[in-house]
């Protein structure tokens, strides 16, 4: 792909990467328990809270554009987002109202794709996908976690079930700085093999859930559209 593009349109992105880079699958996390294969987000996480110019951008197809919001509808938050009166409805509208290319739905389905996609990228090693989608601090935490699983002579199988839930948790408008949180619930069946091929962690007959929060950030007096990952953490 050509250019990095804004996340509204990752959808369509799916389409193309499963088309021509068999890439279709965004961000498990494990502590040091190796409970599943995606240890480098707790990595990330301990290093430190990655600033918000440390960002990841979301590619999409040249031609796909999110639909621009009707004049006089800024201020609408669905209220399968966020409940009318709440705190975090109120927070989006803010971030609305900064950023007139912001939709929630949109934004939604974009960090789904994105969270899928990375899962599968970490378990293949797939350098140059994480790369492209990650944060500097987010992708040497990646690196570091895959490199020492080659290092150990370890691979990982992972299957993506899908996710069972994706909401947006927080939001903020932090000066020019949109701020929006998603909890991601997905199942996953993943095991670590060693070098002979035997299963050291995991259990591939078994379906786990993993719970994961990503934050995501976009400046919105920049002209670059792309919404980017800023921090990351496994939830409890």
């Amino acid at each position: 792909m050509n250019e990095i593009l804004n996340i509204y349109n990752i959808i369509f992105l799916v389409l193309a990467v499963a088309i021509f880079l068999r890439l279709r699958s965004v961000l498990g996390r494990k502590t040091g328990a190796e409970r599943n294969p995606f240890d480098p987000v707790q990595t990330t996480r301990d290093r430190a809270e990655a600033p918000a110019d440390n960002v990841m951008p979301l590619p999409r197809p040249d031609a796909a554009r999110a639909p621009a919001r009707a004049e006089g509808n800024e201020d609408v938050v669905p209220a399968k987002i966020a409940p009318a009166g709440s705190a975090l409805n109120a927070a989006l509208k803010s971030v609305m109202s900064a950023d007139r290319s912001f939709e929630p739905a949109h934004f939604l389905g974009g960090a789904k794709a994105a969270y899928e996609m990375i899962v599968q990228a970490y378990a293949a090693g797939d350098r140059k996908t994480l790369k492209m989608l990650l944060a500097p601090e987010v992708y040497e935490g990646f690196v570091a976690a895959i490199e020492d699983r080659e290092a150990a002579g370890h691979t990982v199988e992972s299957t993506f079930v899908g996710i069972d839930k994706a909401e947006i948790t927080e939001a903020a408008l932090k000066g020019s700085s949109a701020q929006i949180g998603v909890r991601f619930v997905s199942q996953l069946i993943t095991v670590t093999r060693d070098g002979a091929g035997a299963a050291v962690d995991g259990d591939p007959s078994k379906v786990t859930e993993v719970i994961d929060i990503w934050t995501f950030a976009r400046d919105v007096t920049s002209r670059d559209p792309n919404w980017k990952l800023v921090a990351t953490e496994a939830a409890e």
